[in-house]
């Protein structure tokens, strides 16, 4: 039976039915008469429906993808800044400590070295009865020197024992001399007192003041005393005698 382009439009053939196999084997025997026009729409046709899989369908049978739901749940946690560390010991400003001038207390932690001893190179701290312990040179009075001065006295202490000791004493941190600030600044805690420093140079180490703080009522706690000092007045340059050496202990109390 010949089948014709009117036959096989009568038959209502599906387009995959009329790109199969058997409908292309047709026309290439010549019963579908077409044009070479024709040929090459109908290929480009078939190619296009043989290619293209059902909407929503994925390569393979595979079945879509559904969204993840975890997207969300990915976004990155923003990073929380480490709040600055309040309170504490600071070095004022980065003083250093001079060997010849700073007078060492109770607590203050000592580096000793001695050239080319290194069991005698150790890290000391200055007991509450101001003494020291060093080998060979047994206890000494640290407290009431100078770290050139007590250096002096370890290296007379090793002559005994060593040919031209070189002693160095350095302090790896305050503990005798402090001052404190308290109150509505933004870094209350314990201060060094390494260099002789006025009030306004000690407020000035706590890092500024708070939204609400009274600059006019602000106090001074030396042991029994009560000093009065205010601030504005001091930086417009009033009543300069008001701004005195702090003292180891004195509280610095902000309103």
């Amino acid at each position: 039976m010949l089948y014709t382009v009117q036959s096989v439009r009568e038959r209502a053939i599906r387009p995959r039915e009329l790109a199969s196999g058997s409908t292309m084997r047709l026309m290439s025997l010549g019963r579908i008469p077409m044009s070479s026009v024709g040929w090459m729409i109908l290929a480009m046709s078939s190619s296009l429906l043989l290619a293209e899989p059902p909407q929503g369908a994925q390569p393979g049978g595979a079945e879509p993808k559904r969204p993840s739901n975890s997207a969300s749940a990915a976004r990155a946690i923003p990073e929380t800044a480490p709040s600055s560390a309040t309170g504490g010991e600071r070095r004022q400003g980065g003083a250093p400590i001079d060997p010849n001038a700073y007078v060492i207390g109770a607590e203050d932690v000592l580096n000793i070295s001695v050239w080319h001893e290194q069991e005698l190179t150790r890290q000391v701290i200055v007991r509450p009865d101001g003494k020291i312990t060093m080998p060979l040179v047994n206890e000494l009075t640290a407290a009431g020197l100078t770290p050139a001065q007590l250096a002096a006295q370890i290296s007379e202490g090793l002559l005994k024992y060593l040919n031209s000791p070189e002693v160095n004493v350095s302090v790896q941190q305050v503990n005798s001399r402090k001052y404190f600030i308290q109150g509505e600044v933004l870094h209350p805690g314990a201060y060094p007192l390494v260099v002789p420093t006025t009030i306004m140079e000690g407020l000035a180490n706590g890092g500024g003041f708070r939204d609400f703080a009274n600059l006019k009522k602000i106090t001074i706690i030396r042991g029994n005393q009560r000093l009065k000092f205010n601030y504005k007045e001091v930086r417009e340059g009033k009543h300069l005698d008001q701004n005195v050496l702090l003292q180891p202990g004195d509280q610095i109390i902000v309103p």
